[in-house]
């Protein structure tokens, strides 16, 4: 990819407005941008459509209608509208570029197209040598491609650049752990606990624990951090019960975060996961139907699957089989689904 197709976009910040309205005076564009603030996709894509009609700025219009596609999980769609945003650019690039370039990769990535991903990494370290997140993306883009030794060094320089950015860390060996290299990955993890700077927290360490497996230690740890009133802790301190086989004793500490700390589509997939273990399936459907209320993307379709389990351990197929249906046409590229569908449909 020529670094003039990769780095030339404008990064449009800091939208604020009311919404897909009738206001004259508030740009279509900047409407767009709201409803994707607020989740709205299919209004911020409309929204787009006007700002085409009435003439404004065709970049931010092509940035706004990736990020809207992003949100719907249309990647290819995505892509397209964000070529068309670096395709309508100046050739010379700055710190906005290089935001609409992370999309694109992003689009790419997602929508299996690989080695394009990594182009665009390559070509934004060919100009920014320094920059972190490219050496993290593009290393998970190596390792899922099944490059292990190519992926190795952009994960020693992602973390050099940041040996404290535990949220990296973690990233960095979830993906080595999903790819068949658990053993290189709980190596950093390892050297993370031994190396641990004075004030690292108790939240970080538990969570370090937990993804060695070593659930007592990592149970101390996040008890303390919740007890101090760290509300992160949560997930990994409920998660930790489960792996210890308490059930019970992990759905009361998801309960007690969504009374405390309000609602979590994240909790509540976790809460029904427990009901499921316990065999209180309604329970576990009122905790999924309460997450997919939520409208959280990133967990929609992780909350709709969960839903179909819960209906088939029910016995109950044909409800199973009608939401199968539906997330098999939300969803297209998740074969296992398309075969339990052909199961569910044959019950």
């Amino acid at each position: 990819m020529r670094i003039k197709a990769a780095l030339c976009a404008v990064l449009c910040a800091g939208l604020i407005c009311t919404g897909c309205g009738g206001d004259e005076k508030v740009s279509h564009i900047d409407e767009g941008m709201t409803a994707i603030g607020e989740l709205r996709y299919e209004d911020a894509l409309a929204c787009f459509e006007k700002a085409l009609v009435s003439g404004e700025d065709k970049r931010l219009i092509f940035r706004g209608q990736g990020l809207a596609n992003l949100g719907l999980t249309k990647y290819e769609e995505a892509a397209a509208a964000l070529e068309k945003c670096l395709s309508s650019g100046s050739c010379i690039p700055d710190d906005m570029d290089y935001d609409v370039n992370y999309y694109l990769a992003t689009a790419y990535y997602k929508a299996g197209r690989q080695q394009e991903a990594k182009q665009v990494y390559d070509a934004i370290l060919a100009l920014k040598p320094g920059e972190r997140d490219a050496y993290f993306m593009r290393g998970i883009v190596q390792i899922r491609m099944g490059n292990y030794e190519l992926a190795k060094p952009d994960f020693d320089k992602a973390i050099s650049l940041a040996p404290n950015d535990y949220d990296q860390l973690v990233e960095i060996y979830k993906v080595m752990d999903e790819t068949g290299y658990q053993e290189m990955g709980a190596a950093y993890l390892e050297k993370a606990i031994k190396e641990a700077p004075k004030d690292m927290s108790n939240y970080d360490k538990g969570r370090i624990y937990f993804y060695l497996e070593d659930f007592e230690s990592a149970r101390n740890y996040l008890e303390q951090a919740r007890d101090a009133g760290d509300a992160q802790a949560t997930y990994y301190l409920g998660k930790t019960w489960e792996n210890l086989g308490e059930y019970n004793y992990a759905a009361s500490v998801y309960t007690s975060y969504l009374q405390d700390q309000g609602e979590s589509a994240l909790i509540y997939n976790q809460l029904a996961l427990c009901y499921l273990q316990l065999e209180d399936y309604e329970a576990a459907l009122s905790a999924l139907q309460a997450g997919l209320a939520l409208e959280d993307t990133a967990l929609r379709q992780t909350l709709s699957f969960n839903q179909v389990v819960v209906y088939e351990k029910q016995g109950n197929f044909k409800k199973a089989a009608e939401l199968m249906g539906r997330y098999v046409q939300d969803y297209p590229d998740d074969e296992a689904a398309k075969r339990e569908y052909e199961f569910l449909r044959s019950r």
